[in-house]
């Protein structure tokens, strides 16, 4: 299963990165007039008196994202019951690295945005990592990457997700609604007595989801939140000990969440039109506080933070893997894209508010610090890590 993770998501970061191009282009050809429409494309769903109306863009970040967000929860969970993420010693490096990884990237951040009340909304921005493309980077390296090195980037990157949605529930919250917010919680209890009562109708499962993620979409609270939430309820194993759902859910919607969603996602998310964006705006406080914040704040705060279990004692290196290797997955993990541009989403046009102003900026600098971050982390692993493949 870690086998068929690793090329999914190689192979997934690779389609982002022509999805981007694409956006890229059709933002700063005539076409620019046909991608915006396409965008604001209004969408609506209606039964009854429930009406659900939103441009595509945000069917896009709500409702394919919340796909997104199903899988992520389903990793975090396969993780912590039987994978790399299951006993106290293998949690304790990637938690270390993690936690660096998120909190020195957002203090670069707010050094270079405080005071500017509104630029700060996006102080979570460079804490994201992209799973998907950092393990397309090391896939570039082929068999000189030894296993463990990537076994610990996945279970960094894990943990970064884990924390992403953590922030995303606490910092990235409009104004609740008591009722959805009842409805959902009636709907996840539910969910959680088909685990006491042993239900095995994954149909069953898919229903109660689906009304809670309305239920979330209606509270305030991020829609995507309510697919964390339903991958969190799917047993692993059923009571007489055979297989729950989580491999299978897992295995279903990955290759989709890779080669349609996330691609989908970038598309719509990472048009920049240049057009008359001032180069001073392009060198503001907010594209360099992100970019900054993935290129030097990610690298530093993972391998300094990696460091602190290390020397205590309480952790050793991963085997096959140098310091010098560490460094170079730091760097790596400076490539946010897609969880930095969902965050970027809500900080300046969503729940999170801080204005229109860093509505595409903010792109520049998660574009940037991405690219920045890969390809210097690309050659410190091609640099330090053994010329000869191993076997």
């Amino acid at each position: 299963m870690l086998k068929d993770f690793l090329r999914w998501e190689a192979a997934g970061g690779m389609l982002l990165v022509v999805a981007m191009a694409a956006a890229m282009i059709v933002a700063n050809t005539p076409l620019n007039e046909y991608y915006q429409a396409w965008l604001d494309l209004i969408v609506q769903i209606r039964v009854g008196s429930l009406d659900i109306e939103k441009p595509l863009l945000l069917w896009i970040n709500d409702g394919l994202m919340a796909v997104f967000f199903l899988m992520i929860g389903l990793e975090v969970k396969r993780e912590v019951m039987e994978g790399e993420l299951s006993s106290p010693s293998q949690i304790v490096l990637p938690a270390f690295a993690a936690v660096g990884g998120m909190l020195v990237p957002a203090l670069v951040y707010v050094y270079f945005n405080w005071g500017n009340e509104a630029a700060m909304a996006g102080w979570a921005i460079p804490t994201a990592t992209d799973i998907a493309f950092a393990l397309g980077i090391l896939s570039l390296l082929g068999n000189r990457v030894p296993p463990a090195l990537k076994v610990f980037l996945l279970a960094l990157a894990i943990m970064d997700d884990l924390g992403a949605i953590i922030i995303i529930a606490i910092f990235y919250t409009a104004d609740l609604s008591t009722l959805s917010l009842i409805s959902g919680g009636i709907a996840l209890t539910v969910l959680i007595l088909f685990n006491v009562f042993n239900v095995k109708h994954l149909g069953i499962f898919m229903i109660v989801g689906t009304i809670m993620w309305v239920c979330v979409l209606k509270s305030g609270v991020h829609a995507t939140l309510a697919g964390v939430a339903l991958a969190f309820t799917l047993p692993l194993k059923f009571k007489d000990g055979s297989e729950g759902y989580v491999h299978k859910v897992e295995h279903a919607v990955h290759r989709y969440v890779a080669f349609m969603i996330l691609p989908i996602f970038a598309f719509a998310n990472t048009g920049i039109s240049f057009d008359g964006i001032a180069l001073s705006e392009a060198m503001g406080s907010i594209p360099v506080g992100i970019a900054a914040g993935l290129a030097i704040g990610k690298p530093l705060g993972v391998f300094f933070f990696a460091a602190i279990p290390i020397i205590v004692g309480w952790a050793t290196l991963p085997k096959d893997v140098s310091w010098s290797a560490l460094f170079g997955v730091g760097c790596i993990c400076g490539v946010g894209l897609t969880m930095s541009l969902f965050i970027g989403t809500l900080a300046f046009s969503g729940a999170g508010g801080g204005g229109e102003a860093g509505i595409m900026i903010d792109r520049i600098g998660v574009l940037a610090g991405s690219w920045i971050s890969a390809i210097l982390g690309f050659f410190v692993l091609w640099l330090v890590l053994p010329k000869v493949a191993r076997r």
